[in-house]
Parts: structure tokens; C-alpha cells; sequence
């Protein structure tokens, strides 16, 4: 053995640095002290994606669970934290499972002894070494944390592993860490940068600053303010603290603009979770949106926003924030009271002209308050032509929107689907109805569901499925009542613009008279209007042919035809006997193109198969 060999191998190795340190050391050395909006990467580790962690993957989350909860019970009732956080490091090590399988069992392990569970995490945060094991301990401090914790909360939650559990840690300590936390991690472009920066400079100083303020508004008062605003809206007024800022700046109309549009985000359900009812300050934030309505100029822009503020106060997310009694009321007639009194100019533009229109069409739908709040209340909800196409049956029961109380991943479904069918009708036998679906659909994060059935004069709602929280109760109509809502809801059309009215009353004449389809051998037909062109109607038909031997275990392959009806101008009425007679007089077959089904069916009957772009 050489001298350098020896001398090496007699000298200790050095210590690994905490990750708590190491992270405080990296911000210390970040230039101007930036926010990384990336996250810092481990030590040792690129600049980069972290390592690959430990896998194991034929195990099944119920043996990821009670290896993890044999694991760690031990070390986490014993009283000595820094015996208990060696333990942890060991038992992690030896467990191999990646890092958010530890993390998440860790948040739901039955502790025997929480002080002693709480001691060790703080251990484990302010002390660990390794990513699993310091996981383990923020998971912990999710349902121990206190407020002591949040420095070291802060600072491990600049690492780009850690940032989402110390984040879910953080927010119910500082909602405003944990908001710059989950802006900084989600964020996959450039446009919350500037907010970002502004907060993470502005630290917890009262009302935040000028620069705060700046790039809030700079924000979200762009005709085009980025999608990713909208989908983080809750957490960009708890980072910016917006309750702050508008207390400070009362009279500020371009932040109060801005703080419209984040409310409106927040009580949105077509495409995220509403996260309105998670946000603390929200009827403050009203209370001070509605007080200046009248402060900015009486632009379209500035007048939609109010409509759509009082249709979410009126039947959306927001009539389920807690009001004292009739402040929700008083909120909506001041908005009523700007509405009507301030015309905004017509617009040139085809879009603006779109949106005037939907202003016309919906001015009154907000206020109409039946007093007292009848037992049921179906109303159709539509956004605003520059968000989406989207229309919504909201389900009013006393004055209380019911949906958005029991499922909050998705809206209600669209009137076509629920009144236009006759799915709410009661008939003779119970049927099960799905009133709402998750955006990205009820395999992923569910749907509602509720049983409708006659009970002598009753109408009654019960079976529930797939609501959050505790089983609703169940709901008792009176029949009659019950049967002339759900027809009056059916009739109304005041809400449809010129396409969608036409597109409904087509598929009303192709349901209750299928003959004119039928004659062509073409099955369910309906009408529709498109997402990307609301002003299209496009009438779907479905055709299967009809074999010299019929195929086992099946139908046969079939085809989706597609036609298109542009707008013209005409009353929806009469453009939609003109099509109805088309459809009874020529083969659509000949005129409509094919959609979808099978290809070698198409090519065989001569039709040209979509090309996919």
C-alpha cells in the first residue's frame, strides 16, 4: 500500500450536508438571490431531471402501505427524535420504493404518538440527508406541522424534488409559500415569472409593493392573460396576497379588474376544480370587486366580467361561500344596478359582436331571485364566447346551487343531455341520471350520479353515487312542481344563440319524428353545435349497413356522417325545417361527410375517409 493510500484511507470521510442546509446554502449563492423557478437539483445531482428513483413494480399500494406502516411504526413512537430519524434513514433505505410511494403512505400512517411522530419529522426536515427519508418527515409535518416549521418548510421546498410535499406542508401554516411554491413548480413557461420574482422579493411585507401590484395587473388585464393563470388563479391571489392589495388600493381599477378575473377563474368548473371555496378571503374579495364595478369605463370586457361575477354569485361556485344573510343578494343588485345603467359601444370585431350578443341574451339570467327560493331551480348557465362554448345546467334546490356542493371536479351537464332528453322526467320506474362528469372524464376523477323516481305525489332523488363528502341526503319534490320546472327549464331558449337554438330544435324534430333519417337506413342522428365554431351546427348520423349475413357476437362495422350547416341568418325555426325537410327529401348520405367507424367500410362504399391533420 502507498503513502497516498494509506493517508487516504485513514482519513474520515466528511459528512453529508442536510438537505435542509444544502438548501439554504444554494439560495445564499443564487444571484440577486432569485427564486429558482425550476428548483435547486439534490446535491451531487445535474442540473437537471433528479436520478431515477427505487422501483419495485409487482408491488401492489396495499403492500407499499403495511411494509411502510411496519417500517416506521416503531421510529416514530420512540421518544428519542435523533435515535427516531436514524431508524427512518435505515428503514427507507431498505424499503426501495420511490420516493412519492413513501410520501404519500407516510401522510395517512396512524401515529401512536404524535408528539413523538412530530419531534422526529423535525428531525428528519432539519437534519436528514436523503431525499426519501427528509419526504418522510415533511409528509409528517403535512398533519403536524406548526408554525416554527415554516422557515424549514421554505427553504426544503426549494429543492425541485420536495417542492410539492413541502408545499402541501406550507399551506395550512402560509398560504403564501405554499402559492409561490406550487406557481414556481407548475409553471412550465416564462409568464409567472415576473409575479413570481415580485413576491418572492416582496417577502411578507405588508400589501406586498408597487412591483407585486404591477405584475399582477400586467398579468391579468392582457386581452389574451395565459391559461396557466386561470388554472392557478387561487394560488396567484394567495401568493400575491390580493386581499392585501386591494384593502391598501381601493381604488386601484385595474387591480380590481385583475382580482375579477381571478375570482371568476377560481369559481370555474369546466376544465380544473373550483378552487373558490378554498380560498379564505373570497367574500372579502367580492365585497371589494362589487364596491368599484362602476370604477372602470363601461368597456364589453369590463361589462362581461360583471355578468359572469354575478352569474357565478347567482347559481355557480360562489352562492356556496358563506354569506351572512342577504349579502349575496345586495352583491348581485349593485351589479345589477351597473349593468343596466351602462351600455358599452357596439364592437366591429365578429368575436366582440359574438360576446355583445351573449350580454343581450344573459343581462337578466343573474337576478332572477324566485323569493322565497323555490325547492327546485333548474337554470342553463353560458360562458363567455372569448373562454369557451361551454353551457352548463346548474340545479338550484332552495336558493343553493347543488352541484358544485357535491362534486366539485366538473360541471353540470348541458341541457341537450339532461332536459332535452327528458332525463330529470320522473316516469313509472326509478332510472339513474349522471348529472356532472369530471373534465378528464369519470374514469379518472368521477361523475355524479342520482336516482330519480315517483313516489305517489312525490318526486325523489336519491341512490347517490360519486358525490364528495358525506351521502347527500335525499331530496322531495312535489310532483307537479317538480314535473312544471323541469318543462319550463325544457322550453326556455332565451339562453341558446342562433346556432344552438337551430341545433336544438333539429335534433327535437329528428327524436320525436326518426323517419325522415330512417328512410336512408341511418340510425341516432342529433344536432349539435361545434366547440371551435359555436356558430356551426353539425348534425351527426349514425349508419350501419345491413349484411346478407348477419356478423356473431355483433352489428357489423358502421360509419359517422357529419353535415355542417353554417349560419345564415335565418330564424333558428326556419333554418331548422329547411334542414329536417333536406334530411326527409335527399339521402344525407350523398351531402354529409364521413366522421369516423370503420375505414374499409367507407372506402368500399366509394366515401372518402377523413384525413387527420
Amino acid at each position: 500500500m502507498s503513502g497516498r493510500d494509506e493517508r487516504t484511507s485513514l482519513t474520515p470521510a466528511a459528512p453529508a450536508p442536510s438537505l435542509h442546509d444544502y438548501a439554504l446554502f444554494r439560495q445564499g449563492i443564487e444571484p440577486d438571490g432569485r427564486f429558482p423557478r425550476r428548483g435547486h437539483p439534490f446535491p451531487d445531482g445535474p442540473d437537471g431531471p433528479p436520478p431515477p428513483e427505487p422501483s419495485r413494480p409487482r408491488l401492489t399500494w396495499t403492500q407499499a402501505r403495511d411494509e411502510v406502516a411496519a417500517a416506521l411504526a416503531g421510529p416514530l413512537a420512540d421518544p428519542d427524535p435523533v435515535r427516531a430519524a436514524e431508524a427512518v434513514h435505515h428503514a427507507v433505505a431498505r424499503l426501495r420504493l420511490p420516493d412519492r410511494t413513501l410520501r404519500a403512505n407516510a401522510t395517512r400512517l396512524p401515529l401512536a404518538d404524535e408528539p413523538a411522530a412530530r419531534r422526529t419529522a423535525r428531525q428528519l426536515t432539519r437534519t436528514g440527508t436523503s431525499p426519501a427519508a427528509v419526504g418522510v418527515g415533511l409528509a409528517l409535518l403535512i398533519r403536524l406541522g406548526e408554525p416554527e416549521d415554516v422557515p424549514c418548510l421554505k427553504a426544503l421546498g426549494l429543492l425541485r424534488g420536495l417542492r410539492s410535499v413541502a408545499a402541501a406542508a406550507l399551506d395550512p401554516l402560509d398560504r403564501q409559500a405554499a402559492a409561490l411554491l406550487t406557481l414556481a413548480g407548475r409553471s412550465r413557461s416564462a409568464e409567472l415569472d415576473p409575479l413570481i420574482e415580485a413576491v418572492a422579493a416582496a417577502g411578507s411585507a405588508p400589501a406586498g409593493g408597487e412591483a407585486v401590484r404591477d405584475a399582477l395587473v400586467t398579468l391579468l388585464t392582457a386581452p389574451d392573460w395565459p391559461a396557466v393563470a386561470r388554472w392557478q388563479a387561487r394560488r396567484i391571489a394567495e401568493a400575491a396576497r390580493l386581499d392585501d392589495l386591494l384593502r391598501a388600493r381601493p381604488e386601484d381599477a385595474a387591480l380590481v379588474t385583475a382580482a375579477g378575473r381571478l375570482l371568476h377563474a377560481m369559481a370555474d368548473r369546466r376544465e380544473h376544480r373550483a378552487d373558490l371555496l378554498d380560498y379564505g378571503p373570497a367574500a372579502q374579495v367580492y365585497r371589494a370587486v362589487v364596491a368599484r364595478a362602476a370604477a372602470p369605463a363601461p368597456t364589453l370586457d369590463h361589462q362581461v366580467l360583471l355578468l359572469s361575477l354575478a352569474s357565478d354569485l347567482h347559481s355557480g361556485t360562489a352562492a356556496l361561500l358563506d354569506w351572512p344573510a342577504g349579502e349575496r343578494e345586495a352583491l348581485l343588485g349593485r351589479l345589477q344596478a351597473h349593468l343596466h345603467r351602462t351600455t358599452a359601444p357596439e364592437p366591429a370585431a365578429p368575436a366582440d359582436r359574438r360576446r355583445a350578443a351573449w350580454l343581450r341574451r344573459n343581462r337578466l339570467r343573474p337576478f332572477r331571485l324566485p323569493a322565497p327560493p323555490a325547492p327546485l331551480r333548474i337554470e342553463v348557465a353560458v360562458a363567455d364566447p372569448a373562454d369557451s362554448p361551454a353551457v352548463e345546467t346548474r340545479i338550484l334546490i332552495h336558493g343553493r346551487p347543488l352541484l358544485p356542493a357535491l362534486f366539485g371536479n366538473g360541471p353540470g351537464h348541458a341541457p341537450e343531455y339532461l332536459l332535452d332528453n327528458g332525463a330529470l322526467l320522473a316516469g313509472p320506474e326509478p332510472h339513474e341520471v349522471q348529472l356532472a362528469e369530471a373534465s378528464c372524464t369519470e374514469g379518472c376523477c368521477g361523475a355524479l350520479y342520482v336516482t330519480v323516481r315517483r313516489d305517489g305525489d312525490d318526486v325523489v332523488w336519491d341512490g347517490w353515487r360519486g358525490a364528495t363528502g358525506p351521502p347527500p341526503p335525499e331530496l322531495r319534490f312535489d310532483a307537479a312542481a317538480y314535473d312544471a320546472e323541469v318543462r319550463r327549464a325544457t322550453d326556455d331558449d332565451s339562453w341558446c344563440w342562433p346556432a344552438r337554438a337551430t341545433a336544438r330544435r333539429i335534433s327535437a324534430a329528428l327524436r320525436e319524428r326518426p323517419e325522415p333519417a330512417a328512410r336512408w337506413g341511418l340510425g341516432r342522428a342529433r344536432a349539435h353545435t361545434g366547440w371551435h365554431d359555436p356558430d356551426t351546427v353539425s348534425v351527426t348520423f349514425h349508419y350501419r349497413p345491413e349484411p346478407a349475413t348477419p356478423p356473431e357476437g355483433g352489428d357489423g362495422p358502421g360509419l359517422v356522417f357529419v353535415w355542417d350547416l353554417p349560419d345564415d341568418g335565418r330564424p333558428p325555426e326556419v333554418q331548422a325545417a329547411a334542414a329536417v325537410a333536406r334530411i326527409g327529401a335527399t339521402d344525407p348520405k350523398a351531402f354529409a361527410r364521413v366522421a369516423g367507424g370503420s375505414r374499409e367500410l367507407a372506402e368500399s362504399l366509394g366515401y372518402a375517409w377523413p384525413r387527420r391533420d
